[in-house]
């Protein structure tokens, strides 16, 4: 049974967490359906793009249990891990002093994530693959409901390529446009000045986590499978390949972008998750967002064709405006204008978007205008 209370709380938390962050909506939506599905996600772009302030921020709106560090290749596995306890150790026992390590994070960032060396990388790949680290002889439970990594670069050596592969949801972080420059600098001031932004209670917790992730075999899948595989056919052709595990995977993130968007039933919509998951190269990212433009049904298509749509209708009144009561194309204008009246109708209802809708009945009231024009230009209304 959904409790429809638990079901708000994706979409408060990523309004919660994003607020503060002037051009991070992104990053921030990412970071909410890595959550809620229990995947990993890694940030990739230039130091300075509120990376480690939104992993922090999520936490803090979690209550959840918070593990950070910065990684160098000379980073010790004792300093993610836990020093050995030398008490234990000369009565002949093995064990890690985990307290405040990653062991005991329920949600953990690690900067510069691709600096793992060796014996740090293969204690990550079973951390993210199975909550557990393997350590001499002992088999350490981990609690961690998502790691959120960060890095500045794509890796190419190929003893990274499995840990790139776990991270299963990336986004490219890049510097904020010149038009958001100043809600940048009076946000940056509030951060650090005021309380503007302070938690003061946590948006859900961490069980509400687990009960949300419960949800997700509610989600009503039927109506995007084909379109994905027809998209995961589109992706190969461009030379975008996903691994089976990636490919496995999709569908639980399109079932959590529909709970961030309090459905049970995906959409065409959903599936533009796969942007964060299908990019491997930093030139993928904007060739993927690309297809998705073009193939999906989403807000952005609709209010696309709608904006085209207003902008030709502003150019025909220019040219009825000038026309004389014995212009043959005015009759062909309003047949036209008719066939696109129902067109706009068709757009703001399938699309099932607020806006969309609204800005419809707003086009097709230009409409109803331009033809009431041409209908008294040619005399049949007196």
């Amino acid at each position: 049974m959904v409790d429809n209370k638990v079901l708000e709380l994706p979409r408060k938390f990523l309004e919660a967490l994003w607020m503060p962050f002037v051009g991070r909506e992104e990053e921030a939506k990412v970071i909410t359906l890595a959550l809620l599905t229990k995947e990993h996600v890694v940030l990739i772009g230039e130091p300075g793009t509120a990376k480690s302030a939104l992993a922090r921020r999520a936490a803090d709106l979690l209550h959840a249990k918070f593990f950070m560090y910065l990684l160098t290749k000379y980073t010790e596995p004792a300093e993610l891990f836990g020093a050995l306890d030398i008490g234990a150790l000369k009565q002949g026992i093995y064990k890690r002093i985990t307290k405040d390590r990653l062991p005991e994070s329920e949600l953990a960032f690690l900067d510069e994530i691709f600096n793992a060396n060796s014996a740090i990388l293969n204690a990550l790949l079973s951390l993210l693959n199975e909550r557990v680290i393997y350590d001499g002889y002992n088999v350490i439970d981990v609690p961690l409901k998502t790691l959120i990594s960060a890095s500045n670069r794509v890796p190419d050596e190929p003893e990274l390529e499995a840990l790139y592969d776990r991270l299963l949801l990336r986004h490219y972080a890049r510097p904020v446009g010149e038009e958001m420059w100043r809600n940048l600098i009076d946000s940056a001031w509030d951060l650090e000045f005021s309380n503007k932004w302070k938690v003061s209670s946590p948006i859900m917790s961490v069980s509400d986590l687990e009960a949300i992730y419960s949800y997700l075999t509610e989600v009503d899948l039927s109506q995007v499978k084909n379109k994905l595989l027809k998209l995961y056919a589109m992706l190969e052709e461009k030379g975008i390949h996903l691994s089976d595990r990636r490919k496995g995977k999709v569908l639980k993130i399109v079932a959590a972008h529909a709970l961030l968007n309090a459905r049970l039933k995906a959409t065409e919509e959903d599936l533009i998750v796969l942007k964060y998951i299908a990019p491997r190269e930093i030139d993928d990212f904007e060739k993927v967002s690309a297809l998705l433009s073009e193939e999906l049904k989403t807000p952005i298509k609709y209010m696309r064709e709608l904006n085209e749509i207003y902008s030709n209708i502003k150019e025909a009144g220019k040219y009825v405006d000038a026309a004389n009561e014995s212009d043959p194309r005015l009759v062909d204008i309003i047949r036209s204008l008719k066939a696109t009246k129902d067109r706009v109708s068709a757009l703001g209802k399938e699309s099932g978007d607020e806006k969309v809708e609204e800005f419809s009945k707003e086009v097709n009231n230009e409409i109803d205008k331009l033809l009431d024009k041409v209908a008294r230009k040619l005399g049949i209304f007196s």
